[in-house]
Formats: C-alpha cells, sequence, structure tokens
C-alpha cells in the first residue's frame, strides 16, 4: 500500500466477534486500541513492531480484563509512523 489504510471492521454490527484489517506501507510501530464512546480504553488489540503490508486483528467484544462487554457503539483507532486513523463498530448482543 502507498499510505496507512484502516478498513471498517467486518461484520459491523458483530456478536461476539468482528475482524479489523489495516494496512501498513513500510514497517514500524504499530498499536490497535478499543475505545467506548465515552473516551476511556477499553482494551489495546496490538502494541508492537509490524512489517509492511495487511494485516488483521480479530476483537473479541472484551475489555483489558477479559470481560465480556455490553451491547453499544465502540470505537478503534490505528497508531502508526505519526499518523492515527479511527474508525466506529457497533456490538450488539
Amino acid at each position: 500500500p502507498a499510505a496507512i489504510a484502516l478498513a471498517q471492521n467486518h461484520p459491523n454490527p458483530f456478536n461476539p466477534k468482528t475482524t479489523i484489517s489495516f494496512a501498513l506501507p513500510v514497517a514500524g510501530a504499530v498499536r490497535l486500541s478499543v475505545f467506548e464512546v465515552s473516551g476511556r480504553h477499553v482494551t489495546t488489540l496490538l502494541d508492537g513492531v509490524q512489517s509492511a503490508g495487511g494485516h488483521h486483528v480479530v476483537w473479541d467484544g472484551r475489555d483489558a480484563s477479559g470481560a465480556s462487554l455490553s451491547s453499544g457503539v465502540y470505537f478503534y483507532r490505528l497508531e502508526a509512523a505519526g499518523a492515527r486513523i479511527e474508525r466506529k463498530m457497533l456490538l450488539l448482543k
């Protein structure tokens, strides 16, 4: 890819799992996090160096402590190479 890209999760809405895909033009440090609508951090799905190219992460709708989250709107954020991209997703139970 020519630029950092963050795809819409699928399926969306989801229950209980969804896949988040992203692409990197060059290798580098990546952080992929999930937040509640209020801005509270829910969990970090990925935090480390990733190779260039396409990647995907499956999220099971649980917070950092392993507790199942309630239905609602959540945001996921990709931070890499100085860029920050966010998308919205919906967990329906």
